[in-house]
């Protein structure tokens, strides 16, 4: 039976769209289910709803925007072929349309009729987007500094925008706070939002003709992604549909790296802003359970510095990928592991581009003017 599971103290609870937490104030995930094989996968289903059988919540009707089935390109970085995840074909234009589909659809399942989410901007258009599709009121929280194109795009939506005076942690105390009288669609704490990122992973063992890749390269913040990839590829190998589970390299701006300082055993440095605006997040709150993933993997980390974010954006765009700084960060730290030999000739290495360059306009101006 599926029930939420707070993977720290081991406590369980019933499936509740409503519930965000435990009554510790812990986060909590889905019990891990049992994997589903190609024969499970509804091939006729062009949308993440392919891979309904691995999702809990007995979904009765899905809340999709046609989310997921995003190109895998063969590309090359330096002197190493790379496979290219473009997540920005999302709907949305972002990877967090995964993780949305699925913890909106559970919401107007349960009859949620409005909802409160804090981002950074890719977060609150992809709500915004998903409750626009199924009816339910938003209420998105945003740093005063989040980008004038995502801010535009949610309120584009018909969803509510309110910037919040302070960085991304101040957002977040603020949503928390409204989240006592509503119900709160947050892609960081809600369990359901992981179980739609874990599709990722079904979907790159798909796309590699049912294998899982070597490697799998992605920038970080909260970490939903890597999460993600640890819940499917887990699954995934539990059942005995791959062999073993795909490294994965994580990477963060210098200016904001707590999972690469934790991962590393070292300290965080002095927060500074970063053009990675949307992996700003000083306090992951799942962070034990990220460093607990990619050292499962056999994975690293890495901080990587502004100019060099700049120059991988660039450097993409130069090959036409139009990727905001943010997703940048992914390709520019493929030089490094490379360096380490943790990205080794002659295996499968997947990129995830998690965010096109539309969304970071102004941004995009002042890197590529």
């Amino acid at each position: 039976m599926d029930v939420y599971l707070d993977p720290r103290s081991g406590r369980t609870y019933p499936l509740d769209a409503r519930r965000w937490q435990g009554d510790d104030g812990a986060p909590l995930t889905v019990r891990p289910r049992p994997g589903i094989g190609p024969r499970s996968v509804q091939k006729s289903t062009r949308s993440l709803w392919r891979y309904r059988a691995a999702l809990p919540g007995d979904i009765a009707r899905p809340v999709s925007l046609g989310e997921g089935c995003t190109p895998l390109i063969e590309g090359r970085w330096g002197d190493h072929d790379v496979r290219f995840k473009l997540e920005w074909f999302n709907p949305s234009g972002s990877f967090k349309d995964r993780g949305t589909s699925v913890m909106v659809s559970l919401l107007a399942q349960a009859g949620v009729e409005s909802v409160v989410e804090d981002s950074s901007g890719n977060g609150g258009s992809s709500v915004a987007a998903y409750c626009a599709a199924a009816g339910i009121g938003a209420r998105i929280l945003a740093p005063e500094g989040t980008s004038p194109a995502k801010v535009l795009q949610a309120r584009a939506y018909g969803a509510e925008v309110a910037l919040v005076p302070g960085d991304r942690t101040a957002t977040s105390e603020q949503a928390v706070r409204e989240a006592r009288t509503t119900a709160y669609a947050s892609h960081n704490w809600h369990p359901f939002f992981l179980q739609g990122t874990k599709t990722l992973a079904y979907e790159l063992w798909e796309d590699l003709g049912f294998v899982a890749p070597d490697a799998v390269v992605t920038v970080a913040g909260a970490g939903s992604i890597v999460l993600g990839c640890d819940l499917g590829f887990g699954e995934l190998l539990a059942a005995g549909h791959i062999e073993r589970l795909p490294r994965l390299l994580v990477a963060q701006p210098e200016r904001c790296a707590p999972i690469h300082a934790a991962f590393q055993g070292g300290r965080a440095a002095d927060f500074g802003p970063t053009v990675a605006e949307g992996t700003a997040i000083r306090s992951p709150v799942r962070l034990p359970e990220v460093v607990d993933a990619i050292r499962r993997s056999g994975g690293d980390t890495v901080a990587i510095p502004e100019d060099d974010i700049i120059a991988a954006t660039r450097r993409l765009a130069g090959i036409g990928l139009y990727a905001e700084p943010t997703s940048a960060s992914a390709a520019a730290a493929i030089d490094t592991f490379v360096a380490r030999g943790t990205i080794r000739p002659g295996e499968r290495t997947v990129v995830v581009l998690t965010g096109s360059g539309l969304k970071a306009a102004s941004a995009m101006g002042r890197i590529v003017t």
